[in-house]
C-alpha cells in the first residue's frame, strides 16, 4: 500500500509539471514508454535496480538514452526518481500518472466482451457507451464464444452484462422458480 501512495505522489508530481506546460499527454506516453522498456528489457531493469550501480551512474544512462527524445524536464523527473531508489516504481508511476490522465480528459477504459468480432458492431458499443457515461471511452475488446452473443462491458467496478448467456440462465431461473 506504501509504494502506492509514493507511486501516486510521484505521478502527481509529474502531471503538474506537465500539465502547466500543457505537455500531460505527451508525458503519458513518456512515463509509460520508460516503464514499457525496463519490464520489456531486463537488462535495464538490472542496470536500474542493481545496487552495484552508483545512482549517477544510473542518471547518466537514462541521460544518454533519453537526451534529444523527450524534454530536458522530464529526463530530471526521472534522475530525481533514481535518486531516491525509487526506479522499481516506475510501472506503478506509469499506472497513477495515466489514472489522473484519464481524470483530467474525461476518459475511461472499458473492458468489452463480445462472441465475434464485428468493426461496425465495436464502433457502435464505443459510441453509445460514450453517450451514457458521457466520457471519452478506450474501448478494449476481446472475444469469448461462451457468451453466446450480446456484449458483457466492464468499466471500473461496473459490470453490464447483456449477454445471451446471462438472459438464458436468468429465463431458465425464473422457470425454475415458477414450477
Amino acid at each position: 500500500m506504501k509504494s502506492v501512495t509514493i507511486a501516486r505522489n510521484y505521478a502527481e508530481a509529474l502531471f503538474v509539471a506537465a500539465d502547466a506546460g500543457r505537455k500531460a499527454e505527451r508525458y503519458g506516453e513518456f512515463i509509460d514508454a520508460v516503464a514499457g522498456a525496463m519490464q520489456s528489457d531486463p537488462r535495464i531493469a538490472v542496470a536500474l535496480d542493481s545496487p552495484r550501480v552508483a545512482k549517477a551512474a544510473k542518471a547518466a544512462i537514462l541521460r544518454r538514452a533519453l537526451e534529444g527524445r523527450v524534454p530536458d524536464e522530464f529526463v530530471r523527473f526521472l534522475e530525481a526518481v533514481v535518486r531516491r531508489g525509487r526506479q522499481g516504481l516506475l510501472s506503478e508511476i506509469a499506472v497513477e500518472y495515466q489514472r489522473l490522465l484519464d481524470t483530467k480528459l474525461n476518459r475511461v477504459h472499458a473492458g468489452v466482451t463480445v462472441a465475434n468480432a464485428d468493426e461496425r458492431f465495436e464502433t457502435e458499443i464505443v459510441r453509445r457507451l460514450a453517450r451514457v457515461l458521457r466520457k471519452e471511452v478506450r474501448a478494449h475488446f476481446q472475444t469469448d464464444a461462451a457468451i453466446l452473443g450480446g456484449v458483457v462491458v466492464r468499466v471500473g467496478d461496473r459490470v453490464f452484462d447483456g449477454s445471451v448467456r446471462r438472459r438464458l440462465t436468468a429465463m431458465r431461473r425464473r422457470m425454475l422458480v415458477a414450477e
